[in-house]
């Protein structure tokens, strides 16, 4: 029989109407803002299913945008996520589109482009009570919830990098709940996911940072 948390039954702390339609597709652009990394110019929302049906009356538009310019469920400027993107020169728009019979009714894309012309994709769920799953991004499968505190370490799989990452987190007292790591072939581009139990610091993502062969390290924390 399966258990359920206080959370479950009473649903997170956010700004209505809905925990999937508001909480969980701010946590969705939230964790868009921080994977971008950087000044956003212009983010485009591609909405399946659901998020397609209903995304006005229920606010969705709102929740993904102000989710993108830094904003958390709880947070009543959500309201205003319209003109508080005008006011930051941020760019945005919706599009209704089918991404395909096996994803979730409440998913999206997200499309980032950054000052600096580069661009981010994210693909991700909200799949009830505020709970959400990324599982691409940029064109990356993998799969994560934002549950825990959740380092995004692209690199070169070759030996060593995992061990010389886990290596440092143990030094630093971090404790490691889950860890994937997904390849696209032997020795290309592969990526880590690991969610910790505790916060991480900047300093331990810049060290991380300096491992050769690591492309990037993301911190991705929103509870």
């Amino acid at each position: 029989m399966k258990e359920y948390s206080l959370f479950d039954i009473v649903g997170p702390n956010m700004i209505g109407p809905s925990s999937s339609h508001t909480a969980g597709a701010c946590r969705l652009g939230y964790v868009a803002h921080k994977l971008a990394r950087g000044k956003i110019q212009e983010v485009a929302f591609s909405l399946h299913g659901s998020f397609a049906a209903t995304y006005r009356g229920h606010g969705t538009d709102k929740a993904l945008l102000g989710g993108v310019l830094g904003l958390l469920p709880d947070d009543e400027s959500l309201r205003d996520a319209f003109r508080l993107a005008e006011e930051r020169g941020v760019k945005h728009s919706f599009v209704l589109t089918d991404l395909g019979a096996e994803q979730h009714p409440n998913t999206v894309r997200i499309t980032v482009t950054k000052g600096d012309q580069q661009r981010m994709t994210m693909l991700g769920s909200s799949i009830g009570g505020g709970n959400i799953r990324i599982t691409e991004i940029d064109g990356f499968n993998l799969v994560f919830t934002g549950e825990y505190p959740t380092l995004i370490i692209p690199h070169i799989d070759k030996p060593g990098v995992v061990g010389q990452v886990t290596s440092i987190l143990g030094q630093r007292a971090v404790n490691i709940a889950f860890m994937r790591v997904y390849r696209e072939h032997k020795g290309k581009n592969a990526c880590m996911i690991i969610e910790t139990d505790g916060a991480i610091r900047d300093a331990v993502l810049q060290e991380i940072r300096g491992i050769q062969n690591v492309t990037n390290a993301t911190l991705v924390s929103i509870n």
